[in-house]
């Protein structure tokens, strides 16, 4: 492994000489070519799938991330790095006629973009590299110098990435490995120097942060509570199939996972029978099992929050389809029926292995209880009905609409974020890119 910039913070003072060193390796980083930026990300992409069983292994230990899932978040980091080289070929602008208004004849503009300047990333534990490689592959793809914090539960899995970063060619300055307590984090945020601050993790902590990065262009990936709806015209066997997946992988510590699950009336109990019937087919157990579907939660505050939250549901009348007593960090996929609305588990982001099943008498009434959120991130609809998902596009306030899949569907080229208290910003390669840089304009008068 390369050697590697890191640092532990401890005081505000640790914070400002970091701050620092990465604004000094600004200029030396905005001076490589695209084709060198390019080249890095490449050899980087190659490397990472090189060593694909490695990152695997160390995702599995670190974040008990069942294996197979594990390699397929590998995979994917691999595949965001490659394109992040492939971008970074693509970093243009465009030429303006300014001749529009009498007087200006002879002028033109070009504009291109050009790095905000030295970024600092604070990432969180359920995609310990793919998350890391959002933030620092588009970085690398325009230019930026960056500071990373990622979380504490996982430090091995983003250094790995950013020493091959440094391995294959980015200067060791200009990518900094951070840990430490929350209020020297803070310091970071604060500090003036970084242009652009990236955020993935809760939502409380995303928009406090944010209050604190006053002159950083701020991206902000927060919660959410994703629904789905099953129209009556939908493949219900897919969908039920689909559900059961995307409400639990990973125990569900997912932003995207299926949590809020609405059916039409007419098909509501046979494809509750399909989902139950597909939930019994999941695997319960160690991660680092081959068959494994579901594992343990991250730590134990998580799993005896989402026990209370699904004792305070039935204890208000919900219906348990699926599920039952916790086991340690494990709790089984429940599939919950009739919870109130303002149960935690209909309003705020469960973030474990916990979905909620209703009937509703009309499409519209599912656009209307999909909206009823304060959370905007992603949703799903199952229909061949063109003009419904026309509308449910038009209406759903969500950053993106996933038809006939669910919306934990995630390609790591598409634009990706949320909207109201889901964040701001995206990520998604080239979408990233925008945000890391600005507009430079030059203006021209032929003589």
């Amino acid at each position: 492994m390369a050697e590697l910039a890191r640092f532990e913070l401890t005081d505000a003072a640790s914070a400002s000489a970091v701050a620092a060193r990465c604004a000094a390796a600004a200029s030396k980083v905005a001076a490589l070519s695209s084709s060198a930026r390019a080249a890095i990300l490449r050899k980087t992409a190659e490397k990472m799938e090189a060593q694909a069983a490695e990152f695997a292994a160390l995702i599995c230990e670190e974040v008990k991330k069942p294996l197979k899932e594990a390699r397929r978040e590998a995979a994917r980091g691999a595949f965001t790095v490659r394109w992040a080289g492939e971008e970074a070929r693509r970093i243009g602008g465009e030429v303006l006629p300014l001749d529009l208004d009498a007087g200006f004849e002879g002028r033109w503009a070009v504009v291109k973009r050009v790095p905000r300047g030295p970024a600092l990333f604070i990432t969180p534990f359920n995609f310990p590299l793919n998350l890391v490689a959002h933030k620092v592959a588009p970085a690398v793809a325009a230019g930026l110098p960056f500071v990373l914090k990622p979380d504490p539960r996982c430090p091995k899995t983003a250094e790995k990435l950013v020493s091959l970063l440094v391995e294959a060619g980015w200067p060791c300055e200009a990518a900094i490995v951070v840990s430490g307590p929350l209020p020297a984090a803070e310091a970071l945020v604060r500090d003036e120097r970084f242009r652009v601050f990236s955020f993935t993790g809760s939502t409380a902590v995303g928009w406090k942060l944010k209050s604190l990065a006053v002159k950083a262009h701020s991206c902000l990936e927060l919660g959410g509570n994703a629904a789905v709806f099953v129209a009556a015209d939908a493949d219900l066997a897919w969908a039920a199939a689909r559900c059961a997946w995307g409400a639990f992988y990973y125990s569900g510590q997912v932003c995207i996972s299926v949590q809020r699950i609405f059916v039409e009336k007419s098909v509501h109990s046979e494809f509750r029978k399909l989902l139950v019937e597909n939930i019994k087919c999941l695997v319960v157990g160690d991660p680092k099992d081959e068959k494994t579907d579901i594992g343990p939660l991250i730590d134990e505050k998580s799993a005896l929050r989402v026990e209370e939250w699904l004792k305070e549901a039935v204890a208000q009348g919900a219906k348990l389809w699926t599920g039952g007593p916790r086991n340690g960090l494990t709790i089984p996929p429940s599939v919950l029926e009739g919870v109130p609305a303002d149960c935690k588990l209909s309003c705020e982001e469960a973030f474990g292995p916990v979905a909620t099943l209703d009937a509703v008498a009309s499409r519209e009434e599912a656009l209307e209880r999909m909206n009823a959120s304060k959370y905007g991130l992603q949703a799903g609809i199952f229909t061949n009905d063109l003009a419904f998902v026309q509308r449910a596009y038009q209406l759903l306030e969500v950053g993106g609409l996933i038809v006939n899949d669910i919306p934990s569907f995630r390609s790591d080229a598409m634009p990706y974020g949320g909207m109201k208290d889901s964040g701001e910003g995206r990520e998604g390669v080239r979408y990233a890119i925008e945000d890391f840089t600005e507009p430079k304009t030059l203006v021209m008068k032929s003589i």
